[in-house]
């Protein structure tokens, strides 16, 4: 995969009154911090922050702040470094598009090769061995109706 650029932007978004300061009743200000193409929220801990970003959840978020010995701290609280070197240890990682991709073309080979779970997506099934007699609506779509046949009793008379 190709690192993502790591250019330092920060997203302002400010409609305060004038004469009143920050977040209150008359306006809206909303900062946020660009991370790996996405932009965090502010108000939450760097842990619930970066899995925002597709392809990091809860246990590689941990294992961020761990390897680079982070406190669990706001967001809106990380320095300039701090945030440089979280940019730099979250491009080590497939995320965003690198990984839709990657998973897109992973599902196109196994329909090329037919193997069970690519003719499973093919078909639009469940592909990991989930039964299919009454659930999978999803998957399946909408039902289709089925005729009503009649009773063999009402047709001899």
């Amino acid at each position: 995969h190709t690192p993502l650029a790591l250019s330092v932007s920060a997203c302002v978004i400010s409609n305060d009154m004038p004469g009143k300061g920050g977040i209150g009743h008359g306006g809206l200000r909303i900062e946020c911090i660009r991370i790996g193409g996405v932009e965090i929220p502010n108000h939450k801990r760097v842990e619930y922050s970066l899995q925002y970003i597709h392809g990091i959840g809860r246990n590689r978020s941990r294992q961020i702040l761990l390897d680079l010995s982070f406190d669990n701290k706001v967001t809106k609280d990380l320095s300039e470094e701090e945030v440089i070197t979280l940019r730099k240890e979250v491009t080590k990682y497939m995320i965003e598009g690198d990984l839709k991709r990657f998973n897109r073309v992973a599902i196109e080979r196994m329909k090329e090769i037919r193997c069970y779970k690519g003719i499973r997506h093919k078909l639009g099934l469940p592909v990991r061995g989930q039964r299919t007699k009454n659930n999978c609506r999803t998957l399946k779509g909408k039902r289709a109706s089925v005729a009503k046949k009649k009773s063999a009793s009402s047709s001899d008379e």
